[in-house]
């Protein structure tokens, strides 16, 4: 596998609309594409977990997760607090559409780690094929609140080749929970075929 660079990511950004955006500002390759990535900007919806009523998140019982999951949207002025240690979700003002013969990654960016935050706890990977926006799974490591700002660019995408194109892409699998996903999309563990 090989790490595409900034021409390859601008021809399959133009020609593949391999990201885009449906609602904001429009892409601006000059400064989201660096030499190896795109830069990913903080969409407007996020999600928050009222863990003073939950009493657990069961896996196998997901009604009350999703009955305690509340949508949020945040304006570019407005921004929004993390607390220490608060765990939010939040998605990119980005629509990602991955080729087939391509894998992602999403990866925080540097800036945003200094102060204690971290963009993605463990779904930082895109399949071939995949299409929609990327839930971040923010959380706050550090020691003081910190506010983010919709439109900022928060974290950054890395496209890899694969050494052929996949035969199922994301989208033909039979078991996709999040395809053509929008804004901060919670877990869906209750779709998921189980033994």
């Amino acid at each position: 596998m090989a790490i595409l660079p900034d021409k390859e990511i601008k021809r399959i950004v133009n020609e593949n609309n391999a990201a885009y955006v449906e609602e904001g500002p429009e892409i601006d390759e000059e400064l989201q594409i660096g030499p190896s990535s795109m830069d990913l900007r903080l969409g407007y919806e996020f999600g928050v977990l009222n863990t003073r009523k939950v009493e657990m998140v069961d896996t196998k019982d997901m009604k009350k997760y999703s009955n305690y999951m509340k949508k949020e949207k945040h304006s570019a002025e407005e921004g929004v607090i993390v607390h220490p240690g608060e765990f939010i979700l939040g998605s990119t003002l980005e629509t990602v559409n991955c080729p087939s013969n391509l894998v992602a990654r999403v990866e925080g960016r540097s800036s945003y780690g200094r102060l204690g935050i971290i963009v993605h706890a463990t779904a930082g990977y895109i399949d071939p094929g995949f299409e929609g926006d990327i839930t971040l799974e923010i959380q706050n490591l550090g020691n003081a609140p910190v506010k983010l700002y919709p439109e900022e660019r928060v974290c950054q995408l890395v496209f890899e080749t694969m050494t052929d194109e996949a035969e199922n892409p994301y989208g033909e699998k039979k078991d996709t929970k999040y395809m053509g996903q929008t804004g901060a999309t919670g877990s869906r563990l209750d779709r998921e075929k189980r033994q």
